[in-house]
Order: structure tokens, then sequence, then C-alpha cells
């Protein structure tokens, strides 16, 4: 199976939601986040519980525990080789409707302009 093409959504020119909410993050947390990362990466939609989740209406999470938080990157499919890091939030108990909410806007202007809303690394 080739690997997921994993790219980060992108609101504006200078908006990259999930990137901004890592580089906020302590060391260890960002260190699992990009291992998690790595793991969607390697195995797509094969990626199941304890390291991924599916929430609803298309949008999915990546896991990721630490003592003190529940990390949790919320992503979408694209196509069959893309998967696209959309919002990460801090979970509690249950990942707020809110936020998945946001992530399904996020969707749905990425799926009307891919290139615009794809983070191109300069």
């Amino acid at each position: 199976m080739p690997k997921t093409r994993v790219v980060f959504y992108q609101e504006d020119a200078s908006t990259v939601p999930v990137l901004d909410w890592l580089d906020a993050l302590p060391l260890k947390a960002l260190n699992k986040c990009r291992v998690r990362i790595e793991r969607l990466r390697e195995l797509g939609h094969e990626l199941r519980r304890p390291e991924a989740d599916y929430l609803r209406d298309g949008i999915y999470e990546l896991r990721i525990g630490l003592v003190g938080g529940n990390y949790r990157i919320l992503y979408f499919f694209y196509g069959q080789t893309v998967a696209v890091l959309a919002h990460g939030v801090i979970k509690e108990q249950v990942v707020p409707s809110g936020d998945i909410d946001k992530a399904i806007a996020r969707r749905i202007k990425f799926e009307k302009d891919p290139t615009e809303h794809t983070y191109q690394e300069a």
C-alpha cells in the first residue's frame, strides 16, 4: 500500500491552524503528535483505535495521549491518498462539537479549492 500524502489545511496565506496549534504545544506533546502524523502517513485509511478514530461527517481524529492531556488532531480524507490535517484540540472527555464543526467547515472549503487551502512550505 502506498503511503498516504499528509497535508496541512491552510486558511489563508498566513494561517495554518494545525501548525499554529502544534507550535504552541510542549515539546513532549509535539514529538508524540509528529509520531502519530507519521503513522497516518504510513497507514492512511487503515489507521484505527487507539491511534485514530472516526468522529462524524467525514472527520477523524488522531489520538495522542500524555499524562496531563489528551491531544487530538482532526483530519479528513481527500480522495484515497490524501489526509488533510485541519484542526487541533486538547480533549477533556469528548471532542467538542464546535471543534468538529470547524473541521467540517474547513473540509468544505478545502474541497472547493484544494490548491488554495493546501499549505506549501516555502
